[in-house]
């Protein structure tokens, strides 16, 4: 056989065995991708994603996307030839597999956790919404959860309407616990509670909840150092003066919240917000309209455009790392509060896209 016959030969059964082997070869690593983006003013899976009810409502045109990133499960490890196909290929990112999953957390855990983050991002995004429309939201400190084993388990129960700590009015979550750190492990406190079942009955027939009783609870020194703790975590709870429900499924984390915000705004508003035009964004938002960043900015934007997003409404900072890399035909505008959001909005109906605060390179 010639020379250069065998050595071709050889070459390719080597190829074939480093690719057999590569393939074998787990790594450390998982993968990020864009993942669907879904219109907030439309509808998703045969449903409107946001259904009003008790208030009137209007017409709406154009997109507020709100943008998705998939990612490898916590049980999967990329094989060699994965990790290197996903390096080099321009709309993936390999991560360390704890980047995604820290500390050993199960597929289960982070599907729990995401679950709960965007159930909380919703309620942000409806009080940020309506305070922007400067509409009341009543809210309130309550018992958000109770550690198990802990003194407060028996005593104290999810969803108690918290008022006061050993006589003090209680007026934000992080008010409880200061008040508990007051005292030395060992000690008692009071908390003046309404009871979770005469919350929700108060909710429900939309009235302020009124009785209240006092429980006694014995503090013992935290796992972490001598604080006087109770093992409960507060919380706020929101009574809204009409219906709102965000339907869509198979979406976790808190990124979509400045978007849920945003198109609740539209459809309480008789101006169409975004003036016909395909706007796509992501962002967290707490109860006052503050925009966070959030993870996969790069993806998100990639998937935002491919869709047909014009503009992209982004965390100031994830503004930076958005603009490394943006993709042909897209406006990265940076935001940083709800009002940031509605400024640029006016900008983009007037046409005004000149004085959009757009994202820069550092």
């Amino acid at each position: 056989m010639p020379r250069r016959t065998t050595t071709m030969l050889a070459s390719t059964v080597l190829l074939i065995a480093l690719l057999c082997a590569g393939v074998f070869i787990k790594t450390p690593y998982s993968e990020m991708s864009p993942g669907p983006t879904v219109n907030t003013l439309g509808e998703h899976d045969g449903e409107p994603v946001l259904q009003i009810s008790g208030r009137k409502t209007y017409p709406t045109t154009g997109h507020l996307n709100m943008t998705t990133v998939r990612v490898t499960s916590a049980d999967y490890r990329m094989n060699l030839v994965e990790a290197v196909y996903g390096w080099l290929a321009h709309d993936n990112i390999v991560v360390p597999h704890d980047t995604l999953y820290p500390d050993g957390k199960t597929e289960e855990q982070s599907n729990q956790e995401n679950a709960e983050e965007f159930s909380q991002s919703q309620e942000s995004a409806k009080v940020a919404a309506l305070r922007e429309l400067d509409i009341p939201v009543r809210s309130w400190v309550i018992v958000s959860s109770v550690v198990k084993g802990s003194p407060a388990q028996g005593r104290l129960h999810a969803g108690d309407v918290i008022r006061s700590v050993d006589g003090r009015p209680v007026e934000e979550p992080s008010d409880v616990a200061e008040l508990v750190t007051r005292h030395e492990p060992g000690e008692k406190v009071v908390f003046t509670v309404v009871p979770a079942k005469d919350a929700a009955a108060a909710e429900k027939a939309g009235k302020e909840p009124t009785r209240t009783e006092d429980v006694t609870v014995t503090t013992r020194k935290s796992e972490d150092g001598g604080r006087a703790v109770v093992g409960i975590e507060a919380g706020t709870d929101h009574t809204f003066p009409f219906s709102i429900d965000i339907k869509l499924a198979d979406v976790g984390g808190p990124s979509a919240g400045l978007m849920f915000a945003l198109g609740i705004v539209d459809k309480l508003t008789p101006e169409n917000i975004t003036g016909g035009r395909f706007v796509a964004g992501t962002g967290t938002i707490d109860d006052d309209g503050k925009v966070g960043p959030i993870g996969g900015v790069e993806m998100k934007t990639v998937g935002a455009r491919e869709q047909g997003a014009e503009y992209f409404l982004t965390p100031k900072d994830n503004c930076e790392s958005a603009a490394e890399d943006v993709p042909d035909g897209l406006t990265l505008v940076e935001v940083d509060t709800i009002d940031d959001a509605m400024s640029s909005l006016a900008d983009i109906r007037a046409g005004r896209t000149d004085q959009l605060p757009t994202c820069a390179k550092g």
